[in-house]
């Protein structure tokens, strides 16, 4: 079984904050769109590389986070990520926010990569170089 990938760690700042003096739920998405960015490189598939190596890029298709413990100013957060699911045309990548000192789990994002040729606008299957090496990463939960 592959491990996940340390992807990003970053900080709450207090203008994260919203009315409710946490950590708004709009602001976990850059933190996870940046990791996944950070994911395509660890993958050995760098996401600056993948159209001209292989013809084909990605594009969100579903993003789904779970929030499960509230985060304040001065946090420290890390975020790791495995590939879950390899399917024929998309990817689903899981990952997990941590707080970095205590190790509590504060929320998960599930993301649906779908493979998009820019040639024809529409759906592609992956290729098979890159699905080898999503396939090295995949982890069986």
């Amino acid at each position: 079984m592959a491990d996940r990938l340390e992807l990003f760690r970053g900080v709450v700042h207090p203008w994260h904050h919203d009315h409710f003096g946490h950590m708004n739920v709009r602001h976990y998405a850059p933190f996870f769109d940046d990791a996944t960015y950070h994911m395509w490189t660890m993958l050995g598939l760098p996401y600056s590389e993948m159209q001209r190596d292989h013809g084909v890029h990605t594009v969100s298709g579903t993003a789904t986070t779970k929030f499960i413990k509230e985060l304040v100013a001065g946090d420290l957060i890390r975020i790791d990520g495995a590939v879950s699911r390899i399917g024929g045309k998309s990817v689903t990548f899981h990952l997990r926010m941590f707080h970095a000192d205590t190790g509590d789990l504060h929320a998960t994002y599930d993301l649906v990569e779908v493979f998009f040729d820019p040639e024809t606008r529409s759906s592609a299957e992956i290729p098979p170089e890159v699905r080898a090496k999503l396939a090295m990463h995949e982890v069986v939960s």
